[in-house]
């Protein structure tokens, strides 16, 4: 019986040998080339795939056959993020200073310069991002998502600790760059209202756009020409701010003791995940679904508390999630299915995201006219100021340094949308809650502050 078992486990061992042989030189001498090439990945998508779909959408854009809407507009900015983000993950030097969400916010907005992109591609992005708010739903989910699922102890401390290092890194960015003005010729005054101002007001939407308001009726000029001499610092400031977070990314790499990883405040056991430890949970899709109704029901919230308090939308959006998660009056079911709808949306749509942004709301025609090295100089001196300051000071008082550096660095250049492009360069989009805060508060206030002392000097 026994001899019968080896006899036969021997037979069939040497069929498998041959059979595997035949298998093997049956198959076409182009297979292992196949296989290398479907193990190369655009992203998650095996090349050969990815080439097809970015055809599919190139052609349809080509023949006008893209649909304006959201579909057509996803499409586009898929294709497009998947492929820059990628790259910019790949690309030496780059990869550490931020370079997806360069590569992403940029390479758009060049293509919109050079009119590449064709006016059905253009409609299609504008439908989705304007029309549709894709923006702000995206916010909204992080800010959803990343508050509930919070350690409350974290929170608290956060949101407390967080106003010293903004208001000192905000007064250091405004010393420095009206002092590195007037160095490279520029008037003080000049220096303050159209390139300090502009960086720190809260981006186009909430600070440019009210400030050339409010200039256009004290001295009496339109506010088209305000908007196109602010533009350019905003910009120039995120991208800075872009490469800063990088770089503080960088640093927390190579000194972990530095960093806190998206987590603000230093404590003895909390990582800033709930104690429920939603992280490890098994994603449930129904829950999703609720986290993204909770997302959307926080924004509309926020907007219609404006109406009656007059604060911004979105800051009354992170009191109310705040308040719910430090009341704890949320299910944790509910808390768990925000919180992974927030992994997935700034998992998969964050340089998609980028490449909508880069082409509606970088204005690269309105930067080149206006920039020279001296210029390009003053914003980094501003920015660089907020950043180390908030570095500094986020260290004496007993927070991650390399995290509230990011956050601090957040209330510079062009508001909701810098906020995405800097927490996506230092991978801290756990941040984003504080870094909203920074933005809209820190914005609001040098918006109505700018106003009150153009009234008074009459620049």
């Amino acid at each position: 019986m026994i001899l019968y078992i080896r006899t036969t486990g021997g037979y069939e061992m040497n069929t498998a040998r041959k059979l595997e042989t035949f298998t093997q030189d049956s198959q076409p001498e182009n297979k292992g080339f196949w296989n290398r090439i479907n193990n190369i990945k655009v992203g998650v998508i095996p090349l050969p795939l990815y080439v097809l779909l970015a055809l599919i959408v190139y052609g349809a854009a080509v023949y006008n056959e893209l649909p304006p809407d959201m579909i057509g507009g996803f499409a586009i900015i898929m294709v497009m993020g998947m492929l820059l983000g990628d790259l910019g993950l790949k690309i030496p030097i780059l990869k550490d200073i931020g370079g997806p969400a360069i590569l992403s916010l940029l390479v758009p907005s060049v293509l919109v310069f050079y009119n590449v992109l064709n006016p059905a591609s253009m409609e299609a992005v504008t439908t989705l991002m304007k029309t549709s708010n894709f923006l702000y739903l995206y916010i909204s989910c992080l800010v959803a998502g990343s508050i509930l699922g919070m350690n409350r102890k974290v929170l608290i401390q956060g949101f407390t600790r967080m106003f010293v290092p903004l208001v000192l890194g905000t007064l250091a960015a405004v010393a420095a760059g009206v002092a590195v003005g007037m160095l490279f010729g520029y008037g003080a005054k000049h220096t303050f209202f159209y390139i300090v101002v502009p960086i720190i007001g809260g981006g186009i939407g909430e600070g440019i756009l009210p400030l050339s308001l409010a200039y256009s009726q004290i001295l009496g000029s339109s506010a088209e020409s305000f908007v196109s001499q602010m533009i350019p610092a905003a910009v120039i400031g995120n991208i800075v701010a872009i490469v800063c977070a990088g770089l503080m990314k960088r640093l927390g790499e190579k000194k972990p003791e530095l960093t806190g990883n998206g987590v603000l405040v230093k404590t003895k056991g909390g990582d800033g995940i709930s104690e429920d430890t939603n992280i490890k949970k098994p994603v449930d899709f129904s829950l999703m679904g609720a986290g993204l109704l909770i997302a959307c029901s926080f924004f509309i919230f926020g907007g219609l508390a404006h109406k009656f308090l007059g604060i911004p939308g979105p800051v009354l959006m992170i009191v109310a999630a705040t308040l719910v998660k430090c009341l704890q009056v949320m299910p944790a079911k509910m808390e768990q299915g925000a919180y992974h709808m927030y992994k997935f949306i700034s998992t998969s749509l964050t340089w998609p995201l980028m490449v909508g942004l880069g082409i509606l709301y970088i204005p690269l025609e309105d930067v080149v006219k206006i920039v020279t090295p001296g210029y390009v100089v003053v914003c980094a001196a501003v920015v660089i100021a907020m950043v180390a300051t908030g570095y500094f000071v986020g260290k004496m008082m007993k927070m991650h340094p390399v995290d509230a550096a990011i956050v601090t660095g957040c209330h510079s250049g062009l508001g909701g949308t810098g906020d995405v492009a800097i927490l996506s360069a230092s991978n801290r989009m756990s941040l984003m809650p504080f870094a909203q805060v920074a933005t809209r508060l820190g914005g609001a206030s040098t918006v109505i502050l700018a106003t009150l002392l153009m009234k008074l000097l009459g620049v």
